[in-house]
């Protein structure tokens, strides 16, 4: 099986990096792995124009389909995203707006092949798991509409620095069970 890893923050080596190498370690004897961080990509923002709509393609040149092409390659997808005022970074929502060409709510629309699944992880530095929740409903919302079975999420609270990540390898283990 084909797995993909987003780090969607535009940290290469916090936190996130490391519960997306923890997941990479947990996983990779079995499986296919490829791990991006979406600020490796030059993504611009979304124009707002719906040319999309009527086209199924972007006009704008830059690394989109770079990141498309991974989801394509993917079996499943596992998105791994920090909280940045309680949703997902502003460098992940740019890629999910300009994934329009692909949105399943106007045609035509281009499509990824079918049978992908989706997981989620969500982080905070805080105790509140309703902030995780919100960031899970954001990245499983894109999911949906990218025709991308969400199948599983784990939130965790209290991260702030990648070494606070080792007491967590449980709970990140006994996800990874999941993607299958």
């Amino acid at each position: 099986m084909n797995i993909l890893l987003i780090n969607c923050s535009p940290v290469r080596n916090g936190a996130t990096a490391e519960i997306v190498k923890t997941v990479h370690s947990f996983l990779d004897s079995a499986h296919k792995i490829h791990s991006i961080c979406i600020d490796d990509y030059d993504i611009h923002y979304c124009k707002g124009c719906r040319s999309c709509h009527q086209t199924a393609a972007c006009f704008q040149d830059d690394d989109m389909l770079k990141v498309i092409e991974a989801f394509e390659w993917a079996d499943r997808i596992v998105c791994v995203s920090p909280s940045y005022w309680a949703d997902v970074p502003g460098q992940f929502k740019a890629f999910i707006d300009r994934c329009t060409p692909w949105c399943n709510t106007h045609e035509p629309h281009a499509r990824l092949s079918a049978g992908k699944k989706g997981y989620a992880i969500a982080l905070r530095t805080g105790p509140n798991m309703q902030e995780c929740h919100r960031i899970i409903g954001s990245i499983e919302h894109f999911y949906g509409h990218m025709e991308i079975t969400p199948s599983g999420n784990l939130g965790l609270c209290s991260i702030e620095h990648k070494e606070d990540v080792a007491g967590r390898k449980q709970e990140i283990e006994a996800f990874c069970a999941l993607i299958q």
